[in-house]
């Protein structure tokens, strides 16, 4: 007979990110993975009295908590701390993901390397790669030192065996998909073995107060493989994006508890490592001494960084009587359609029987709505074949009626063109007053922009 106060009921489970239901459902409504559900037998207890327990420290006034335990502490790499709000923090778990052959090894210990170097003991492990093989890697981008540790081992028991003999400040462990628990059941690399892996080792950071870097893979879509509690117990998440025939990398914080979460740091990899790159406006703007038809400059916003950005785009005849083709890189295919649509309505401008290409420059990707009107005008410009003029710069988001509407930190932004040396901004009404040196174009709708512009 079961116990008063509890029903025995079937349970399911699923295996990727936890939710449970009462019921067995194809696909998880949570992280709607297909055939993730499984059957748990053990009884569902009911509501019980609990008594009060000992407690691990007694509440204080939030004035009197110590905060030496949770500053940052910077690693020298002044991109990398950028992103991180200032720096490590002793005892939190960072999940760092991103595409193989990206740079997150080669990144990742020159910063173990910069750490060593700052006086506290660094261990390495790598599940993927030998001993020798990361050795060579450090040689080649200079990241010797003698309180650096590595190992190789894909065993949890194996890492907390160096961490205890180590004692390290900072662990960075590549990968937590290659490295298993005997503790879990699963398959290598699995949601379950995952999940232990790293609820293993973030116990273990806490209890010591130790930094600990984990390196995820990737699926195929660029999301973080595993499962969603991965992120969840972890205390920051950055992603390393970065196209395989460009050697400019993006560091970006999609979680970050200890600072903003939109921050993006700029790294340029070579023969020599990964480098950080702290002005890199200059790498998505093309240099030429004459305007070219179908190219404008705006100014996207990543977290607090104003980074200056050029838009191209190519209007030719469709060939041999077909439907017309649109193609875009770097941009949002969704908005560049929309922009398209209104630059040909409300822009008077005629696409319908052209081929329509548009494309950023230097690999960045931009997917703000501040990038419609230098877009609206780059398709103008190559349509009629009228360069804009030099040192022209446009921020706005253009709306389905044509309208021109304001977009946030536009101070920040016109700054940021006027360092560069640009004089002449077309922007939305009411916005703001102009940097020394710059003369600001307020254009109510796409059609006065056009007129002042062609």
């Amino acid at each position: 007979m079961p116990s008063p106060g509890v029903k025995s009921r079937p349970a399911h489970r699923c295996t990727d990110c936890g939710y449970a239901s009462a019921k067995w459902v194809g696909r998880c409504p949570e992280c709607q993975a297909w055939g993730t559900l499984q059957e748990l037998g053990a009884p569902v207890t009911g509501l019980r009295a609990v008594s009060a327990g000992q407690v691990s420290a007694p509440a204080r006034p939030i004035a009197e908590v110590e905060l030496a335990g949770a500053r940052a502490v910077p690693t020298g790499i002044a991109e990398f701390d950028r992103v991180l709000g200032g720096g490590l923090v002793p005892g939190a778990v960072l999940l760092v993901a991103g595409e193989p052959g990206v740079g997150k090894s080669t990144l990742l210990l020159e910063v173990a390397h910069r750490v060593a170097a700052a006086g506290g003991p660094t261990l390495v492990v790598s599940g993927e790669e030998s001993a020798g093989q990361v050795r060579l890697r450090a040689e080649r981008i200079g990241a010797l030192h003698d309180r650096l540790y590595l190992a190789a081992e894909t065993e949890l028991s194996a890492v907390l065996a160096h961490v205890e003999a180590v004692n390290p400040s900072l662990l960075v462990l590549d990968s937590v998909q290659t490295v298993r628990s005997p503790a879990a059941e699963g398959t290598d690399g699995g949601s379950t073995q995952v999940r232990a892996v790293a609820s293993a080792l973030t116990g273990v950071a806490k209890t010591r107060g130790m930094t600990t870097i984990l390196v995820g893979h990737v699926t195929k879509d660029g999301a973080i493989a595993g499962p969603r509690t991965l992120e969840h117990l972890v205390d920051v998440v950055v992603s390393f994006d970065g196209e395989r025939h460009s050697t400019l990398r993006m560091v970006r914080a999609t979680k970050n508890r200890f600072g903003p979460a939109d921050e993006i740091g700029c790294f340029e990899i070579g023969d020599s490592g990964v480098v950080g790159v702290p002005d890199p406006s200059a790498l998505f703007v093309s240099r030429r001494s004459d305007p070219v038809p179908g190219s404008c400059v705006t100014v996207t916003l990543e977290g607090s960084r104003p980074l200056l950005a050029e838009v191209q785009a190519l209007v030719a005849s469709t060939s041999g009587g077909g439907s017309p083709r649109r193609a875009v890189s770097g941009l949002d295919s969704q908005r560049v359609a929309m922009v398209n649509a209104v630059v040909e309505r409300r822009g008077r401008v005629k696409l319908a029987d052209a081929d329509v290409f548009a494309a950023s420059v230097g690999g960045v990707r931009i997917a703000e709505p501040a990038a419609d009107l230098a877009l609206a005008l780059a398709i103008a410009s190559a349509a009629k074949d009228t360069p804009l003029p030099a040192g022209l710069v446009a921020l706005g988001e253009v709306g389905l009626s044509g309208e021109i509407r304001r977009v946030g930190g536009t101070g920040r932004r016109l700054a940021e063109a006027a360092r560069q040396g640009y004089r002449v901004a077309l922007v939305p009404p009411d916005a703001g007053a102009a940097p020394a040196g710059m003369r600001l174009i307020e254009v109510p709708d796409l059609g006065a922009a056009f007129h002042r512009m062609f």
